[in-house]
C-alpha cells in the first residue's frame, strides 16, 4: 500500500512529493500521465516566483522541478486516475485508466484546472484552427499577422504582449473598461504600440471555413454596433474550469465537500471533510491560481498528510 498518492503533477504535486519524501515517507507516487509541470508551462513569462529573478517561459521555470521533486524517492507514474473512493478500511482505493487498482494510506489531489471557454459562436468549430488558449504553443503560426486576445486578467495581458513580440498586431477585447490585470501588467500593454484595446466589447463570432480555419472576428462594441476584424486567430483567456472529476463518485457526486462552483472545500492545512483526502492549488477553494500559492499548498498538504499517517499508528 502507499503511504501517499499524489494525484497531478504541477506546482502542488510536485512540492507536495518532495516534502512528504524528504519528510520521511517511503511510498509515495505522483500520477501524471504527461510530463510534469502543469499548466505555467504553456506561459509565455514567468517573473513572479520569489527568489527567481530571471524572466523565462513557464516550461523552462518548471524544468528542474521535476529533477528536485524525485531526488528524495518520489515516483512519477505515467497513469490517468479515474476516481478516488474511500475504502471501509480507511484507506484510499485510486482506480486508474485500465482497470489498474492502487490502495493508500492517503491521497492529495492537485488536478488543477483548464482554461474555459469565452461561449462565443464559432468557438469550438475552430478550436485548433485559429481559436487557441496558449500563445507560446501557437504563437509562431501568427509571425507578422494580426492577431486578437479576449481576456482582462494578468494572463490574457501577459500573453498579449508576448503576442506583440512576434505578430504585426495585438487586438486585445475586454467586456469592461476596467482590468483584473496588475495595474502594473496594464501599463505595460498600454505602452506597447502593437497592442490596440478594444474595451467594453465582447466576441460575438469567430467565422472562417474548413480549410483555411479562422478568417476574422466580429467584435460586437458599447453602442450595439459590430467590428469586423479580418484576423486568422484569436487567443482566449477568459479564466479557469477545475479539474474535479476523480473526486465524482459511480453516483455522480462528490465523495468529499465542494463549493457549487466545484472547487473543493479545505482548511488551512488543505484537509477536506474526509479524513486522509486533501486537496491543494487550483482545485481548492479560493485558490489564487498562482505558482508560488500552489508549491506552498502541496508543501502544506504532504506535511498534513505525514501529520495523519503517523495519527494511524
Amino acid at each position: 500500500m502507499l503511504d501517499v498518492a499524489i494525484i497531478g503533477g504541477g506546482p502542488a504535486g510536485l512540492s507536495a512529493g518532495l516534502y512528504a519524501t524528504r519528510g520521511g515517507l517511503k511510498n509515495v507516487v505522483m500520477f501524471e500521465k504527461g510530463m510534469p509541470g502543469g499548466q505555467i508551462t504553456s506561459s509565455s513569462e514567468m517573473e513572479n516566483y520569489p527568489g527567481v529573478a530571471t524572466v523565462m517561459d513557464g516550461m523552462s521555470f518548471m524544468a528542474p522541478w521535476t529533477e528536485q521533486c524525485t531526488r528524495f524517492g518520489l515516483k512519477h507514474e505515467m497513469a490517468n486516475v479515474e476516481k478516488v473512493a474511500k475504502n471501509s478500511d480507511g484507506s484510499f482505493s485510486i482506480f486508474l485508466e485500465g482497470g489498474k487498482e492502487e490502495k493508500a494510506k492517503a491521497v492529495i489531489v492537485c488536478t488543477g484546472s483548464t482554461p474555459k471557454k469565452a461561449g462565443f459562436k464559432g468557438e469550438d468549430e475552430f478550436f485548433g484552427k485559429g481559436v487557441s488558449t496558449c500563445a507560446t504553443c501557437d504563437g509562431f503560426f501568427y509571425k507578422n499577422k494580426e492577431v486578437a486576445v479576449l481576456g482582462g486578467g494578468d494572463t490574457a495581458l501577459e500573453e498579449a504582449q508576448y503576442l506583440a513580440n512576434i505578430c504585426s498586431k495585438v487586438y486585445l477585447i475586454h467586456r469592461r473598461d476596467e482590468f483584473r490585470a496588475a495595474p502594473v501588467t496594464v501599463e505595460k500593454a498600454k505602452k506597447n504600440p502593437k497592442i490596440e484595446f478594444i474595451t467594453s466589447a465582447s466576441v460575438d463570432e469567430v467565422y472562417g471555413d474548413n480549410i483555411a480555419g479562422v478568417k476574422g472576428i466580429k467584435v460586437k462594441l458599447k453602442d450595439g454596433s459590430i467590428r469586423d476584424l479580418q484576423v486568422p486567430g484569436i487567443f482566449t483567456f477568459v479564466g479557469l474550469n477545475v479539474r474535479n472529476d476523480v473526486l465524482k463518485g459511480e453516483d455522480g457526486k462528490f465523495i468529499c465537500d465542494t463549493l457549487p462552483t466545484g472547487q473543493v472545500r479545505v482548511n488551512l492545512k488543505m484537509q477536506t471533510n474526509i479524513p486522509g483526502l486533501f486537496a491543494a492549488g487550483d482545485l481548492r477553494e479560493d485558490a489564487p491560481k498562482q505558482v508560488v500559492c500552489a508549491a506552498a499548498d502541496g508543501a502544506v498538504a504532504a506535511l498534513s498528510a505525514m501529520s495523519y499517517i503517523e495519527s494511524l499508528h
